[in-house]
């Protein structure tokens, strides 16, 4: 085990690097009061922590909130080896462990998070408690996204090119930031941070081939399935079809887009906590 200490801003989120599975990660964890649940956050494909800040900000402040950034993205080191959500959903696990959490934890998985926390909530059923599945999909097998922005998806540039990022917002995330494609190098700290470059490409490996649509049935949590009505990235019949097929679960259908969740997260946060209530 290795736990150390990462520097930190005034203002900026407690940070430390945790070493598990021979993977270290960098760690944020918002404190609590103890009287909440703790909820563990699962990010989109080359997304670093800060990027879900809005939504944490949003949140109950009595709730412990856990973040980190996945191997090669934000602020971890690249990975030595190649994963899968299969043998990536026990490093998630241990990372739980260490960070003194036992019992089990609720779980928010957002896009490509979405699907690591299908993963861990069938591999480690008595870790996770509730299960919120945000603007993400079945992987591999599902109703894709038009050609166009599946291959825009195929490049990290949208989070290190801010001008990149904004002439292509619209069009791959669709909701506000249709009317406000600025908005999108702010939300994904294209300025701020370096954006990922091998480690993007790790979690697009980890992804090809997976699916959990044979899994959804074993997933015996209480889910809450929260999607928009205009994600170019995850078409609306998907959510629907998770919905259908997760015993214990009830859908979420907003008007907005793929990042809603952070650029809405004043609306979305409350139909979370009161799930999680």
């Amino acid at each position: 085990m290795s736990v150390g200490r990462g520097t930190r801003r005034d203002g900026d989120p407690p940070l430390r690097t945790v070493t598990v599975g021979g993977r270290t990660l960098r760690v944020s964890v918002h404190p609590g009061d103890g009287t909440l649940p703790p909820l563990l956050l699962l990010n989109g494909i080359g997304a670093s922590l800060e990027v879900l800040q809005p939504f944490v900000d949003a949140l109950d402040p009595r709730r412990e909130v856990i973040r980190f950034d996945v191997p090669g993205v934000g602020g971890s080191p690249r990975p030595v080896m190649p994963y899968t959500m299969v043998t990536f959903a026990p490093v998630v696990a241990g990372l739980l462990s260490k960070l003194g959490h036992r019992e089990a934890v609720d779980v928010l998985g957002f896009s490509w998070g979405g699907g690591l926390a299908q993963q861990f909530a069938v591999q480690h059923r008595r870790r996770c408690r509730r299960l919120v599945l945000a603007a993400t999909g079945t992987g591999s097998l599902m109703v894709p996204a038009h050609p166009r922005v599946l291959s825009k998806m195929l490049t990290p540039r949208r989070h290190r090119d801010p001008d990149y990022a904004r002439t292509i917002a619209g069009e791959i995330y669709g909701g506000t930031m249709r009317q406000h494609p600025e908005r999108a190098a702010e939300v994904l700290h294209a300025e701020s941070r370096l954006g990922p470059q091998r480690g993007y490409y790790y979690q697009l490996a980890a992804g090809a081939g997976w699916s959990s649509l044979p899994l959804l049935r074993m997933i015996k949590q209480p889910t809450l399935v929260i999607a928009g009505d205009d994600d170019p990235i995850i078409p609306a019949v998907n959510p629907r079809v998770m919905a259908r097929l997760i015993p214990d679960s009830e859908l979420h259908l907003y008007r907005g887009g793929h990042l809603a969740l952070v650029t809405e997260a004043p609306e979305l946060a409350p139909v979370v906590e009161r799930f999680l209530s």
